[in-house]
């Protein structure tokens, strides 16, 4: 049952993913476009953004990835997320390859991080309560449950005002 409990852990970050992808998506509207176009253009980062997202949480589970650290989060996404919006620009052209494809991967390189802490932020605030509710029969999320906790604790204890503080 491995499989199982690494897909428990996987579903927090593809959810947040999916959303993330259908959000940024639909805002094509906006931009005038169609809307069987900006459907395809949700669909088609929804789906990258889901599997890099649900891969983050199988990472973190299996102790690829601590909880409470941003710069291989960064990193994680500053990869994955270009990897995403190519799929996107493929699927649904938006013209936003006229300057080349290196030029566009490195600029979505760069929104990665501005992505990644927004990300990073929301399933840190998700994670832990899904833990609890799958820990029971999950070792892998029992674990990371116990990770987080440990983390927690250790940021209650600095934050605690020392002797002479006011």
């Amino acid at each position: 049952m491995i499989g199982r409990h690494s897909l428990e852990l996987a579903l927090p970050g593809a959810s947040i993913g999916a959303v993330a992808g259908a959000m940024a998506g639909g805002l094509t509207l906006f931009a005038g476009q169609p809307t069987a176009m900006a459907a395809l253009a949700a669909l088609a980062l929804a789906t990258p953004l889901a599997l890099f997202g649900g891969l983050y949480g199988m990472l973190l589970g299996h102790n690829v990835f601590r909880p409470g650290t941003f710069g291989p989060i960064g990193l994680y996404w500053m990869a994955a997320f270009p990897v995403s919006r190519l799929t996107q620009e493929i699927a649904a052209p938006t013209g936003g390859l006229i300057e080349g494809v290196p030029a566009f991967l490195a600029y979505q390189a760069m929104i990665a991080l501005g992505f990644a802490i927004g990300f990073l932020w929301l399933h840190e605030r998700v994670m832990p309560h899904w833990l609890m509710r799958v820990a029971g029969d999950n070792p892998l999320a029992q674990d990371l449950l116990d990770k987080y906790v440990r983390f927690a604790r250790l940021m209650r204890t600095r934050k605690r005002p020392r002797k002479g503080d006011a």
